[in-house]
């Protein structure tokens, strides 16, 4: 199977830019977008063969996902359970049942300058952990999307200057690798555990001309798939948004 995920940050620019060469290019089994940033009446997106799950926030022209498969899944659920709380209404994430395992893509909230939002991101992190833990007790996890962290000092270009920044503070990282120690495994780093790769760049300062990028997307599996997983691909030479695609093969039939 052939899975992509790209965070568009905002779907209506990114098909001026090419997202659709690169999606019917690409001819993936799933294909999942982060910060779709519209409501599904706002577009009329032709993608034959696919099913279409659109996940909107409330606020127009902010966040939302949507998930694009060539099967139809067995049942599709939207945010977390009831028992999880009152989460704001941001259209976050979309989970996917499918035979043999559960297909979860997210746009994990950003914990903002001066980590204004960091409490409730790590609250959402807790709960997005029980999420993936409570499917991981039935069938396999493949979860992926902008997870709005990068691990390791590997893992940006300039890790001393942005320690306490956004995406980068010690708790963030504490709550990736737990994660992580919770019986799923990062495809990328496994695979290339000494690759300098990056999904995201800043639109200031020529930031991508430069390569002066983080890696914050990700495809995670759980530990039960990882000798499955054939390669684990960052995109970076593909424009359209300030991050770029991610993308995972690996030996899975449904």
């Amino acid at each position: 199977m052939k899975l992509i995920s790209w965070n568009v940050n905002g779907l209506r620019a990114c098909l001026q830019k090419g997202f659709l060469d690169f999606f019917q290019k690409q001819d993936a089994d799933i294909f999942a977008i982060q910060e779709s940033k519209l409501q599904p009446h706002q577009i009329e997106l032709d993608l034959p063969g696919y099913y279409q799950y659109w996940h909107s926030a409330e606020r127009k022209g902010y966040s939302g996902t949507a998930v694009f498969t060539k099967k139809k899944p067995l049942s599709v659920q939207y945010d977390f359970v009831e028992e999880e709380g009152n989460h704001p209404k941001e259209g976050r994430i979309i989970t996917l049942e499918f035979v043999s395992f559960y297909f979860v893509t997210a746009y994990v909230p950003n914990s903002k300058e001066g980590l204004a939002r960091l409490d409730y991101r790590i609250e959402w992190e807790a709960a997005m952990q029980r999420h993936l833990q409570r499917l991981n007790e039935k069938k396999p996890v493949i979860y992926t999307g902008d997870l709005n962290v990068a691990v390791e000092e590997i893992d940006l270009k300039n890790p001393k200057t942005n320690h306490f920044n956004p995406g980068f503070s010690d708790q963030e990282r504490d709550q990736m690798r737990r994660l992580l120690s919770l019986g799923f495994v990062d495809t990328f780093r496994q695979l290339y555990p000494d690759r300098t790769a990056y999904s995201w760049w800043s639109y200031r300062f020529q930031s991508r001309a430069k390569d002066i990028g983080w890696r914050i997307d990700y495809f995670l599996v759980s530990q039960l798939l990882a000798s499955q997983v054939k390669d684990s691909l960052i995109y970076s030479e593909v424009m359209g948004s300030d991050h770029c695609p991610i993308g995972l093969q690996i030996d899975l039939r449904d």
